[in-house]
């Protein structure tokens, strides 16, 4: 792991879990630390008073980045948030079809089987192979599970346990031709791949901010297009349900005050996507800089553990964005994959993700899971870092 890169990360640990929590840098983090010394310094001004302007601001910038019109963001504090917003406004009829895939996040699932059982739908999880030869298999894996009954697809923009980018734009375009909604958990999205989501024209989209455009936890957004806002309503209601509509929609009153906040979070987020497009690079820095960084080294680093465990990459580069995941053939259960992930953070030093596909809430037939391992590649990972990796998993899998 490269160091003096400004990461807070123990340097004593090679870390390639940046997947799943994020890392938060020094610099981003005294940002929202003099917002915070701000806020308790005169708490009511900074809640009552100057708290719409900063979130407007904040938006306004994340909304650039994004492509997407500020008038549909709202800020929620991580994307399983975002998706069950969206989920509990909705109300469907005794027999409608939630659809989704086995590449899914445990989470979004749960989500979708509570909605599901309030209102007599069904949720769908249709499977999709892995390995994987192009993204033309994802497309007409989904489209072909489509029925007159299915209300709603939900799909991840990148999928958590196998690392796939999904062709999105085609996908969303193609189910509004069917007249069908599309619910995107962008959770692993920004900062990974670009986004225009003005252009996607998705009904609905929620991504993360804590993840790979470093921001701190409990930061994330919901996005919401125009013709659907109504229908949208956060978690918790509060007084923007009745405030008067004066410069503000219902979407915006409703959304910017659930209950006193800690907003910091949220107006810490640009701070972190300028921090990151400042960061040198081969091309001069910038967020392009960023992902050609990562994505190249992610590759590299699935390169060297593909070849030092002796099989095949599972995915074709142009579906990877920051991670790969890779197959563990010799693992052989969930509780094995959990003492191996031990093992290497307690005794290797290295935290890494090894986790099973597809998760609990995807499988139906009590079949058995297979044990991937995930890694991540951000600005302070290295190609060593990889090495690394590779030497304890053929060690520890009796490979020599």
């Amino acid at each position: 792991m490269q160091a003096n890169l400004g990461w807070r990360l123990d340097p004593s640990v090679t870390f390639l879990n940046h997947g799943s929590f994020g890392a938060c840098p020094e610099a981003v983090l005294d940002h929202q630390r003099a917002l915070r010394d701000r806020m308790e310094a005169e708490p009511v001004r900074f809640l009552d008073l100057d708290l719409p302007g900063l979130l407007d601001a904040a938006r306004a910038e994340i909304g650039s980045f994004l492509g997407g019109d500020p008038a549909g963001l709202a800020f929620v504090p991580n994307a399983t948030a975002g998706v069950n917003t969206v989920l509990q406004s909705l109300h469907f009829e005794p027999g409608d079809e939630l659809l989704s895939n086995d590449h899914e996040y445990n989470a979004t699932l749960n989500a979708m089987r509570a909605v599901a059982a309030r209102d007599e739908a069904t949720v769908v999880v249709t499977p999709i192979p892995f390995p994987i030869r192009d993204p033309g298999q994802l497309l007409e894996a989904i489209l072909a599970a489509v029925t007159p009954r299915t209300r709603l697809v939900v799909v991840s923009h990148v999928t958590s346990p196998t690392a796939l980018i999904f062709p999105i734009e085609e996908l969303v375009a193609a189910l509004d031709e069917r007249g069908i909604d599309t619910l995107v958990d962008g959770a692993h999205a920004p900062g990974m791949i670009p986004l225009n989501l003005d252009r996607l024209s998705v009904a609905y989209w929620t991504g993360n901010g804590h993840k790979w455009l470093c921001g701190p936890k409990g930061a994330a957004v919901l996005w919401v297009r125009a013709d659907r806002r109504e229908r949208i309503h956060p978690l918790i209601v509060s007084h923007g349900a009745n405030a008067p509509l004066v410069d503000r929609s219902r979407f915006r009153l409703e959304f910017d005050w659930t209950g006193t906040p800690d907003p910091t979070p949220y107006l810490s987020i640009p701070a972190a996507i300028d921090w990151m497009a400042a960061l040198p690079g081969e091309d001069g820095g910038g967020w392009p800089a960023v992902m050609s960084a990562n994505h190249a080294l992610a590759l590299e680093g699935r390169d060297i553990l593909a070849t030092a465990l002796g099989i095949d990459p599972p995915a074709p580069d142009a579906m990877l964005g920051s991670m790969a995941a890779l197959p563990l053939a010799e693992i052989a259960d969930v509780a094995a994959g959990r003492e191996l992930a031990r093992q290497l953070v307690f005794e290797d030093g290295i935290q890494v993700p090894i986790v099973e596909w597809p998760v609990p809430a995807a499988r139906s037939d009590g079949a058995d899971p297979r044990i991937l391992v995930r890694i991540s590649a951000q600005r302070y990972n290295e190609p060593a870092d990889y090495e690394r990796l590779a030497d304890a998993l053929v060690r520890r899998l009796g490979r020599r």
